[in-house]
């Protein structure tokens, strides 16, 4: 069966020629939208050292001779991927790192850790703090402001959380003797440095640095900054003081910035944070907290379903091993520990 008519004549079709036909041209002159992306084989891998107005500055050729630092914008593609201090950018463009030249950063490498916090505990958006960090250093005062115990407590929730290693720095030991708020910490693995007006502990505190990432966070007016321009000299880290009628520090440092700390052991990185009154743990899942103590989370196996671990918990192995002192006094310091951390989740 054909579909032509009775009445349509061949001839006249087969002269039909397509070449004839007139198409409106494209008035941008572009290709059509596309989404596949380049795949940027002469990217370029370097280390994201902070962020500005959405500009970043960002280091290549990490300890080599062609080291450099240069200017970067992101990728229209990763404008909803965050990129924070910390990251290891894959960079194409100009990346000579002359001045008034801007690379364009196009993908990030896999993150090895992921530092965030919440605005509140009930608020389960995250705001990511830094990236590829390995070790958290907790800088807080013995007075002038007073210790934050809770905060600091929840430092270390967001650490164990994200699986970065915990220190912690005492400041103004000078006014305040800090053994009872250290006591607090009794049974968890946290190296612990004191520091005095006149007596800061540079060397040892910089030996824990090398060949790690290390960021740096604490209430405003503990004197972070301070350490951070002794440890790095050249970082020029504005420092305040604390208000005499609130007790508060006054916010010196307002980005977060990667700097490189070099001593008579080696280099490693310090990443300075802008000073907070609080920390939300809303994005936490409180597993994690547990599985940081390794002994107490084996002995947790045993706990009935929905265990909170708490020291009022019913029928919780935890609890029972400390009363038949399975535990000893070290494990039972860590349990006592490991409560105070879980009771953040609770309250």
């Amino acid at each position: 069966m054909s579909w032509l008519g009775d009445d349509d004549d061949l001839d006249e079709l087969e002269e039909f020629d397509e070449s004839r036909i007139r198409t409106r041209p494209n008035p941008k002159a572009n290709r059509p939208r596309t989404k596949r992306r380049p795949a940027h084989d002469d990217a370029e891998v370097g280390r994201i050292l902070g962020v500005d107005r959405g500009r970043y500055s960002v280091l290549l050729g990490e300890d080599t001779p062609d080291e450099r630092t240069l200017t970067a914008a992101r990728a229209r593609e990763l404008r909803r991927t965050p990129i924070v201090t910390g990251d290891r950018a894959r960079v194409v463009g100009d990346r000579t790192g002359d001045e008034g030249t801007l690379a364009r950063i196009v993908g990030i490498v896999e993150r090895t850790s992921l530092l965030r916090r919440s605005a509140d505990d009930t608020d389960q958006v995250e705001r990511v703090i830094v990236a590829n960090a390995d070790q958290m250093l907790i800088v807080v005062a013995a007075a002038d402001p007073e210790p934050r115990a809770r905060l600091v407590d929840r430092y270390l929730v967001a650490a164990l959380d994200a699986g970065i290693r915990p220190l912690l720095v005492v400041t103004k030991t000078d006014l305040a003797d800090p053994a009872e708020f250290l006591a607090r910490f009794e049974g968890l693995d946290l190296t612990v440095f004191t520091s005095a007006r006149g007596q800061m502990p540079v060397d040892e505190i910089g030996a824990a640095l090398v060949g790690h990432s290390t960021v740096f966070v604490g209430h405003s007016g503990v004197g972070k900054s301070t350490l951070v321009n002794a440890l790095v000299p050249d970082a020029h880290r504005a420092t305040g003081h604390v208000n005499e009628v609130t007790g508060r520090g006054r916010h010196t440092s307002s980005s977060t910035v990667s700097l490189r700390y070099t001593g008579p052991a080696g280099s490693g990185w310090v990443i300075d944070t802008p000073g907070v009154r609080s920390f939300g743990l809303g994005h936490v899942d409180p597993t994690s907290i547990l599985a940081a103590y390794t002994e107490l989370a084996a002995i947790a196996e045993d706990c009935p379903r929905g265990c909170t671990h708490l020291a009022d918990a019913e029928d919780c192995a935890l609890n029972e091993a400390a009363a038949d002192g399975t535990l000893g006094e070290t494990g039972t310091a860590r349990l006592e520990s490991l409560q105070r951390l879980l009771a953040t989740f609770a309250g």
